[in-house]
């Protein structure tokens, strides 16, 4: 073949090439459809993010998205174990809690009779506190392995069923009881509700009180820096269009209680937030789960507005900082976990 017409070729089918790539990222403008079996994209910074304000600062330019794991059924409440180096979480259908590690980044299963626990924090001593939904219980797993019940009545009444906990400045320890476990058997079993959907409060000797009981489905939770705002997400919405579907900002009172409760973040008809965390600058980072196009982390400032999208290819349930230096986002969603190094670190009580 002559040289010129083996160059013409060589040029068409380069911009041939170039015309289905271009066609294939105008389709997948988020890189959603990649090769998620840990090769990064062909482009930095990772077309999985979407700025919305120029002020935010979390996007790594030459950091990408990757899939960690693969083969739950719906995974939860990850929780960072920092002298472990590593980070559990939850699958819950599977009643199983698994451990994937920052060493070699192997998944094993911690716990294969976690009563479809879904959402998990560490208290100032460093144990396990967890929300189960098939025991309808909050416990915490003792630094000698074994588990204390820290609450599975109210009023004489069973739980709904646990869903997501934190502990404050002072220890107490804050859970939300929607009652999804009992919904159905998939993440727990079939039962009636025998108290309100409430978010409660344990103080450090163990009293129970009910903290909030104005909500829907009181959900993911969690602290502004300082430790004096609580946020408290509501996905009753979720599918219900009407019913509450938001994010809402409490101020901590000095005896334990909260005021105010004004909505911070509203989701409206485009999605839940489910779980989120919030970084040393008081920013909020959300799972936000709904439609394909919704599926994502979704990141706010203290005032609640946008400043950031992180598209996923699953329904994202929530999110925590870990790694060695706090700066790694895991995301848990689908049957899969997720992580991205960003430029952030989580907010710290003590």
């Amino acid at each position: 073949m002559p040289l010129a017409r083996r160059t013409f070729l060589g040029v068409s089918l380069a911009a041939s090439a170039g015309l289905v790539a271009s066609r294939a990222l105008a389709d997948d403008k988020f890189g959603l459809s990649r090769n998620w079996e840990g090769k990064p994209p062909i482009v930095m910074p990772d077309p999985a993010w979407e700025i919305h304000d120029q002020a935010f600062k979390g996007r790594l330019g030459n950091a990408f998205v990757e899939r960690l794991w693969s083969g739950g059924l719906w995974t939860e409440g990850p929780v960072w174990m920092a002298d472990w180096r590593c980070l559990l979480f939850s699958d819950i259908p599977n009643a199983r809690v698994m451990r994937w590690s920052a060493d070699d980044g192997h998944v094993s299963v911690y716990d294969d009779q976690s009563h479809n626990a879904n959402g998990h924090t560490r208290d100032r001593e460093g144990r396990l506190i967890s929300c189960e939904h098939d025991s309808r219980r909050v416990t915490r797993r003792e630094l000698n392995g074994s588990v204390t019940v820290l609450l599975d009545r109210f009023d004489g009444k069973p739980l709904n069923a646990p869903n997501d906990v934190v502990v404050g400045a002072d220890g107490a320890i804050w859970f939300t009881d929607p009652g999804y476990g009992i919904l159905g058997a998939y993440e727990g079993h079939k039962a009636e509700f025998e108290l309100p959907t409430n978010v409660y409060r344990i103080d450090p000797q163990g009293k129970a009180t009910v903290a909030a009981g104005d909500f829907g489905r009181p959900n993911g939770l969690a602290f502004a820096p300082d430790g004096k705002r609580l946020y408290i997400s509501d996905t009753a919405g979720g599918g219900n269009p009407g019913k509450p579907n938001h994010l809402r900002a409490f101020n901590l009172k000095d005896d334990g209680t909260l005021g105010g409760g004004e909505v911070l973040i509203d989701a409206k008809e485009q999605g839940v937030i489910d779980g989120f965390r919030v970084d040393s600058d008081g920013n909020l980072w959300c799972s936000w789960a709904g439609a394909a196009e919704q599926n994502s982390v979704r990141v706010f400032n203290p005032s609640g507005q946008p400043l950031a999208t992180l598209h996923l290819p699953e329904t994202v349930s929530n999110v925590e900082f870990g790694g060695l230096k706090g700066n790694r986002l895991f995301i848990t969603g689908g049957g899969s976990l997720y992580a991205t190094y960003v430029n952030a670190q989580p907010a710290r009580l003590w």
